[in-house]
């Protein structure tokens, strides 16, 4: 899998780093069982929750 980016989907993400689960719940996203995860991207899911992108990026431990 190529690195992680924000325009990576939350699948994508978890599937590389199942531990990121705990970092998501952190920000009270519940992005493991969410039906959209396949699709939206790490970037759509911090605008959708009001989460700075840069602030989530790097509790997940990826560049921007």
């Amino acid at each position: 899998m190529a690195d992680l980016t924000a325009d990576s989907t939350i699948y994508d993400l978890l599937q590389a780093k199942p531990e990121a689960t705990e970092a998501l719940f952190k920000f009270g996203m519940g992005c493991v069982g969410c039906a959209i995860a396949r699709g939206e991207t790490i970037r759509e899911a911090a605008e959708a929750h009001g989460i700075p992108l840069a602030e989530l990026l790097n509790a997940l431990g990826i560049k921007e």
